[in-house]
C-alpha cells in the first residue's frame, strides 16, 4: 500500500483542517515546497496536495506553489482543490503534476466528468468525500442527500479508475480509519483503486488498513500524524508492507 503524505495549503502555507473546518486551521510548515523536499529526503515517494483556498474558491489559487512542489519533488504528485471546470484542470495539468484529483463537479456535470476521463484517463482522481455516509460537496460545507456508496459504484460504469474516500468525521481527529466504511467501499466499487484518507493517527491504523487485505485499497493519505510526529515516514511505509513502493520511473507514471 502507498504512503502519501499530505499538503494542504492555505494562505501559501502547509496547514491542517479538523474535519474540514476552515476556522480550525493548524499552521505546520510556512514553506510548502520545503515541506516536499523534507517528505522526500524521509523516503516518501508520492504526495497528495490540496488547495484549500482553491476549494473553497472554486478554482485553483495555488498552482504556482503547486507547480514548485512538483518540480522539488521526483515522485509522484496528486494536485486536488477547485478542480470545477475544465480550465482548473488544464491549469492543474501545467503545474506538471501526475495525477489530477477532481471533486463532486464531476458528479453533477456528466459532461465535465466524460471530459476529463478522456482527457486524464489514469491520471484522473475521483474524490468522494462523505460525512455520515452522505457526499459532502463545496470545500465540505455542504452535506448533499447522495449515497457514498452508491456513487462510488455508478462510478465504475465511466471509466474511472482511481477514487479518494475521506471520512470527514475522522480526518484530522486522529481517532483511526473508519475501517468497516473502508471494507463497504471496497466491496461496492471492486474495480475502482481506493485511496483512503481521514482519521490515521498511529502505526497500528497503518497495520490494520494493510491487514484490511482489500484488493483494491491501494494507499492511504496521512497529515496530521506525520506533522506531529507520532510516526516518521520510514515506520509508515515500514508499517504499510516492510518497504517503500518503488519510485515512478518518469513524471506521469504512477
Amino acid at each position: 500500500m502507498i504512503l502519501y503524505p499530505a499538503i494542504d495549503l492555505r494562505d501559501g502555507r502547509a496547514v491542517r483542517l479538523v474535519q474540514g473546518d476552515f476556522d480550525n486551521v493548524t499552521v505546520f510548515n510556512d514553506d510548502p515546497v520545503a515541506q516536499a523536499r523534507q517528505f522526500a529526503e524521509q523516503g516518501a515517494t508520492h504526495l497528495h496536495v490540496v488547495d484549500l483556498d482553491g476549494a473553497l474558491e472554486g478554482v485553483p489559487v495555488h498552482a504556482p506553489v503547486v507547480a514548485s512542489i512538483a518540480a522539488a519533488f521526483a515522485g509522484t504528485v496528486h494536485y486536488g482543490g477547485g478542480m470545477r471546470s475544465r480550465a482548473a484542470i488544464e491549469t492543474a495539468i501545467a503545474t506538471g503534476i501526475d495525477r489530477v484529483v477532481v471533486g463532486t463537479a464531476v458528479l453533477q456535470d456528466a459532461d465535465l466528468l466524460r471530459w476529463a476521463i478522456d482527457r486524464l484517463g489514469d491520471r484522473l482522481v475521483v474524490a468522494l468525500d462523505a460525512r455520515d455516509g452522505k457526499v459532502a460537496t463545496h470545500a465540505w460545507t455542504v452535506t448533499s442527500d447522495y449515497d457514498a456508496l452508491s456513487v462510488a459504484a455508478d462510478l465504475v460504469t465511466t471509466g474511472v479508475r482511481h477514487l479518494l474516500y475521506t471520512d470527514i468525521s475522522r480526518d484530522g481527529m486522529l481517532e483511526g480509519p473508519n475501517l468497516q466504511a473502508l471494507r463497504r467501499l471496497a466491496a461496492a466499487a471492486p474495480p475502482l483503486g481506493i485511496l483512503a484518507s481521514g482519521g490515521i493517527s498511529s502505526l497500528d491504523d497503518l497495520r490494520q488498513l494493510e491487514h484490511l487485505g482489500l484488493g483494491n485499497l491501494n494507499g492511504v493519505v496521512v497529515g496530521r500524524a506525520l506533522y506531529e510526529q507520532r510516526f516518521t515516514v520510514a515506520e509508515a511505509l515500514e508499517a504499510l508492507g516492510g518497504r517503500p513502493p518503488a519510485p515512478a520511473a518518469s513524471r506521469g507514471e504512477s
